[in-house]
């Protein structure tokens, strides 16, 4: 049984509490979503494995989505927008994937599903994820579903849904309303339902609007007069990831003026992050030589990485020189998240830069070329990003804010942001306290009282266009753009989601803010930032700011894959083990502790740290919302690594004894892999493995630090050897 079914198969929906006005605990009510949708195995509803399930029993015991339960999602989430009068038949609903179902099986159930709904279904295709919130915008459809697990392997797959305000995802409220419809339902009476909405290929449009805001001056940075050679000397490799910005992105990179591009990792065969895009890259700095080495490298088959070092040893004088640069830019499946790679020739090594480093750069950027304008403005990052982010953006003048995991809060947070600058530019202009405080008063209370409501939170802003409207008649002010007082700057997860503004035109000639997270506009963005920062640098002094564009702290995660994720909340019997262990390290190593709360993921448990000298760290433990995962995640100062280490080893060692689901596959692989390894290393192709999900369980095996590549083969590590022992011991 997976953990979504733990403690929930004597339930039935009545029992699951949706009560729409009483103050909620969101996450301690069940909700079938993680951080961004739903994201899970896929299995054909026709398979043995689910032979006699609804589709509603097959995700909750055992873990899969069938094509029957995509359908299912989708028509619920839009039968629920027309019950509640947020659409009416016949209006749009955007729709697109990225290509991990090359069948189509799972998309065509989710077209089905919000045409028997009674939505028209305005289909994509293969694209990236931040184009459906952007066509939805601009065709001020209902609603958009983009089909999709992201950086997750690609025997997973699921769906992320995007609400008519300002392009949000589903908060918590939504989710639980959604998962109550969606269990309520019976599928044999949705099967039997004939199609009424039309299927509307949008494709061609979209991708010209997408083309056009990728390429716009105000969204790519680029101005006219350097469009022509900003990027001349930079020779390109695009990694795909197999994805949705297969042959888009290259396209966008070479019409932006890249001097060569070479793409790479863009089959449209299903393949997706199949040793390629970002996540293979998270907690890496540099990737040396020896990590491409043969049968011994991580990144032996990794087409870009080796890529890279065949090209910048090619060019390795004119690196050295300065004359031209050797890149990357690398994507995941869906093409919301960036990495960018440079070849440095004097370590004949690949820096890496994640999520912090491309948003601090792009800050620095947007503080250099305007002062006046970002001063002051909010630089939002979450939990996962080092902790020296937040100190080296106040260095350059931005106000720090700090967020739990997902661009859905940080999105949150800008709408928020957004509200108060509105009410203050009513003030302003109206010379009075303005009515539409009271919608402010309102907006906070819900965010107080953690009641995350998408469509409440529209439904204020809808009052509050009204007001600003009615202000600008009677004084006869002319319209003000938002951008103009916008208090927000760069949004970012260490993970590789960026968020800067961004502006579009609608259908109806509208112009409006679009705040996304859009790998390739933070890639075009970060490439503009770093040529005009460090363009007239000396090499060396290039190459080591790249490397290090701010002083960085200590930043480490450790996993435990296949567990089950409801043993871990709020003061369940693990969490308080965690953080009284937590508590006693802390304290024999010195450090003061405070426990933090976030309201947005109050399961999480964050310990933030203070040594005896000031420095800051912390220590925090969360499930993961996309895969069957749990993180221990370490942050701190780079003195304190060692303390940090320790602790966190302790914690990992705790998960792993006490979280792992012995009736999950993925886990009896594991441990046969485990077995197999006991009497010393073995090459992959000597380990018995399942085709279909062994390499997939090397490879987390390996970022769990239970196993690691040597000159012979995979090796037990110390931490492998222990939880192989203590495993036995327990049996």
């Amino acid at each position: 049984m997976s953990d979504l079914a733990h403690g929930l198969s004597l339930l039935t929906p009545k029992q699951i509490s949706k009560s729409p006005t009483k103050k909620t605990d969101t996450a301690s009510e069940f909700r079938i979503q993680g951080t961004d949708g739903i994201r899970c195995e896929v299995k054909a509803s026709y398979s043995s494995e689910v032979t006699g399930l609804t589709p509603q029993e097959a995700f909750l015991k055992l873990g899969f989505i069938t094509e029957e339960f995509m359908e299912l999602y989708a028509y619920a989430h839009v039968k629920r927008l027309l019950h509640e009068g947020k659409a009416k038949a016949g209006d749009d609903v955007v729709v697109g994937w990225d290509p991990r179902d090359p069948r189509g099986n799972f998309t065509s159930a989710v077209v089905s599903g919000i045409c028997k709904a009674g939505a028209n279904a305005l289909i994509l295709g293969v694209v990236p994820t931040p184009l459906v919130p952007m066509y939805m915008l601009y065709k001020k459809a209902y609603s958009g579903f983009m089909v999709t697990a992201s950086h997750n392997p690609k025997d997973q797959n699921g769906i992320k849904i995007f609400s008519s305000f300002r392009g949000l995802k589903l908060l918590p409220e939504n989710d639980l309303t959604l998962t109550c419809d969606v269990l309520d339902i019976d599928f044999s009476t949705l099967g039997k339902l004939s199609i009424k909405g039309k299927r509307i290929d949008s494709r061609r449009e979209a991708l010209k609007i997408f083309h056009q805001f990728s390429l716009a001056p105000e969204n790519t940075w680029i101005s006219p007069e350097r469009a022509n050679h900003i990027f001349k000397d930079i020779t390109l490799v695009v990694d795909a990831a197999n994805g949705s910005l297969s042959g888009i992105a290259a396209e966008t990179f070479r019409q932006a003026g890249f001097g060569k591009v070479i793409e790479v990792n863009a089959k449209l065969n299903g393949d997706v992050n199949l040793k390629s895009g970002v996540a293979d890259l998270e907690g890496k700095t540099l990737i040396t030589a020896d990590m491409t080495q043969k049968n011994t490298g991580i990144f032996s088959e990794h087409l870009a990485i080796t890529k890279l070092f065949e090209l910048g040893r090619k060019n390795r004088i004119t690196v050295t020189e300065g004359k031209k640069k050797v890149c990357g830019a690398v994507f995941d499946a869906d093409g919301d998240r960036f990495y960018r790679l440079e070849y440095d020739a004097s370590k004949d090594a690949i820096i890496v830069l994640s999520g912090d480093e491309t948003a601090f750069l792009q800050a620095s950027y947007l503080m250099a070329t305007d002062p006046k304008r970002y001063k002051g403005k909010r630089y939002i990052n979450t939990v996962e990003s080092d902790l020296s982010t937040a100190v080296a953006v106040e260095k350059l003048g931005f106000r720090p804010v700090l967020t739990s995991v997902g661009d859905k809060w940080i999105l949150l947070k800008i709408a928020t942001l957004m509200a108060e600058d509105r009410i203050r530019e009513i003030k302003k202009s109206s010379g009075s306290k303005p009515p539409s405080a009271k919608l402010l008063k309102k907006w906070k209370g819900m965010l107080e009282n953690n009641y995350l409501d998408v469509t409440k939170f529209h439904e204020l802003e809808a009052k509050l266009d009204f007001f600003a409207k009615n202000n600008k008649a009677k004084k006869n002010i002319a319209s003000s753009n938002e951008n103009n007082y916008f208090s927000f700057a760069i949004g970012s997860e260490e993970t590789g989601h960026n968020i800067t503004n961004g502006s579009l035109t609608l259908e109806d000639g509208c112009r409006i803010s679009v705040l996304l997270g859009n790998g390739l506009k933070s890639a075009i963005n970060t490439f503009v930032a770093t040529q005009l920062l460090l363009e007239s640098k000396p090499v060396r002094t290039y190459f080591s700011t790249l490397a290090n564009p701010f002083p960085s702290g200590f930043k480490q995660t450790l996993y435990a894959y296949y567990v089950k994720k409801d043993l871990f909340k709020k003061n369940s019997l693990i969490w308080n083990r965690l953080k009284q262990s937590v508590h006693e390290e802390a304290q024999s190593k010195g450090f003061n502790l405070r426990i933090t709360n976030f309201p947005e993921e109050p399961d999480m448990l964050y310990i933030s740290l203070t040594s005896k000298d000031g420095g800051r760290g912390a220590v925090f433990v969360r499930n993961s919302g996309t895969e069957n995962k749990i993180g221990v995640n370490l942050r701190g100062s780079k003195k304190d690594a060692a303390k940090l280490k320790s602790i966190g080893q302790q914690v990992v060692k705790t998960l792993l004894s006490s979280m792992k689901d012995p009736e999950n596959p993925f886990y009896k692989l594991e441990q046969d892999i485990l077995t197999q390894l006991k009497g010393g290393p073995m090459q992959a192709a000597k380990l018995k493995l399942k085709k279909a999900t062994g390499g997939r369980v090397l490879s987390e095996m390996t970022k769990q630090k239970l196993i690691g590549l040597t000159t012979k083969g995979y090796a037990l590590t110390p931490l492998g050897k222990w939880h192989r022992s203590e495993q036995n011991r327990n049996r």
